[in-house]
C-alpha cells in the first residue's frame, strides 16, 4: 500500500496523491511557446458574454470545501473551449513540441481498480482510498497502462494531465486554463443561480441521466446506465444554453486558480495547512456520485496537488477576447 502519500484532494473520488517520483518541472522536455506567442483557439471555442456572475453557492452541500456564500463578480468576455481538450488535440500538442506529460516522466499514474489491466501485475493501492491503483506505465497515451490502447479515443477527454501540463497545453493554443469564476460562469449557461448546468433536476440512477457520472454502489458495482463507465467522448450529453459539454461530470477540470477556502474552522485550517500550493478542480468525474462524491455541482471544488495525475484528470482552456 501507498502509505506516505499525504492528501492531493479532499475530494472522495480523487487519489489521495503526491507523486513519490522524480518531479517534473511542469515544462516536460520540449519547448512550449510562451502564452501570446501563439494563438491557436478552438475551433468548438464559444463566446461567453462579461458582465455580472456568480460564483459559489448558499445551498451548500458540503460547507468544508469553500462552496459558499455565493458571491457575485464582475467579468469580461472570454472564449471557452465547448469540450475538455481531446486526445486529438493533446496529441497534437505533444507531437509539435516534443513535450513529455508529468505521468511519462515518474512513469506511473493512478487508475481506477475496475480498470486497471489484467496483465499490469501486482498494483499498490493507496490507503483509505483502495480503488486507486499506483499502475506503472499509465499515462495519456496508454490510460489502464501499458497494452490498453485499445481504450484511447481521439474524441474523449485527454487524461492523466497534471495543472503543470495543462498550463503548458494552454499557453501552446494562446489561452489559458479559466478562474474558478470564469468556469462557473460558462457552467451556469445563463441560467444564473442553478445547481447544474440544465438547472435544479437531480440526476439520479435510472431515468434522468444528463450527464457522465456513477451509476449504482460506489466503488463495487457501476451500472453504466449513462453508456459509459469510463470517459464519454468531449461533446456528448446535451450541452447547456452557450453550448458547452460536460461542464460536470465526465473529467475533473483544473483552473488556473489556487485552492483556498474562507474559514474560521479549526480542522479547515488544519487541513489547508496540509495543502499548501494546491489547485483548484472543478466538475467531479464520471466517478462521482450523491452518496460518495457530490461534486458534480456547479459550485463544488477539489483542491489537487499540480503534479498529480489520475485516468478521470482533465482541463479545457479559455481565451482572452481580442
Amino acid at each position: 500500500m501507498i502509505a506516505a502519500m499525504r492528501n492531493a484532494s479532499d475530494s472522495c473520488c480523487q487519489p489521495p496523491a503526491e507523486a513519490p517520483g522524480p518531479a517534473g518541472d511542469g515544462t516536460g522536455h520540449g519547448e512550449v511557446a510562451p502564452v501570446g506567442a501563439a494563438r491557436r483557439v478552438a475551433a468548438h471555442a464559444v463566446h461567453i458574454p462579461g458582465g455580472r456572475a456568480l460564483v459559489g453557492t448558499d445551498r451548500r452541500e458540503l460547507a468544508d470545501d469553500g462552496e459558499g456564500p455565493v458571491r457575485r463578480v464582475r467579468l469580461a468576455p472570454f472564449m471557452i473551449g465547448a469540450t475538455s481538450v481531446t486526445n486529438a488535440e493533446f496529441a497534437a500538442f505533444i507531437e509539435a513540441t516534443g513535450h513529455v506529460s508529468e505521468a511519462e516522466q515518474w512513469e506511473w499514474s493512478f487508475v481506477f481498480w475496475s480498470d486497471v489491466h489484467r496483465d499490469a501485475g501486482p498494483t499498490d493501492g493507496v490507503v483509505g482510498s483502495e480503488w486507486w491503483r499506483r499502475v506503472d506505465g499509465a499515462n495519456w497515451r496508454e490510460i489502464h497502462g501499458p497494452g490498453t490502447a485499445g481504450v484511447w479515443h481521439p474524441d474523449h477527454p485527454a487524461v492523466h494531465i497534471s495543472w503543470n501540463d495543462a498550463t503548458a497545453y494552454a499557453a501552446w493554443v494562446g489561452g489559458r486554463l479559466p478562474t474558478e469564476a470564469e468556469w462557473e460562469h460558462a457552467a451556469r449557461g445563463g441560467l444564473g443561480d442553478v445547481r447544474f448546468p440544465w438547472g435544479d433536476e437531480e440526476p439520479d440512477d435510472e431515468t434522468f441521466l444528463p450527464c457522465n457520472i456513477w451509476q449504482g454502489r460506489f466503488p463495487q458495482n457501476n451500472t453504466a446506465r449513462d453508456g459509459h463507465a469510463g470517459t464519454a467522448p468531449a461533446a456528448s450529453f446535451a450541452p447547456n444554453g452557450y453550448g458547452i459539454y460536460n461542464m460536470v461530470g465526465n473529467v475533473w477540470e483544473w483552473t488556473a486558480d489556487d485552492f483556498r477556502i474562507r474559514s474560521l474552522k479549526k480542522r479547515v485550517k488544519e487541513r489547508l495547512r496540509t495543502m499548501q500550493g494546491y489547485k483548484l478542480a472543478k466538475g467531479g468525474s464520471f466517478l462521482c456520485h450523491r452518496s460518495y462524491c457530490y461534486r458534480y455541482r456547479i459550485a463544488a471544488r477539489s483542491g489537487i496537488s499540480p503534479d498529480s495525475t489520475a485516468a478521470h484528470q482533465g482541463f479545457r482552456v479559455v481565451w482572452d477576447v481580442v
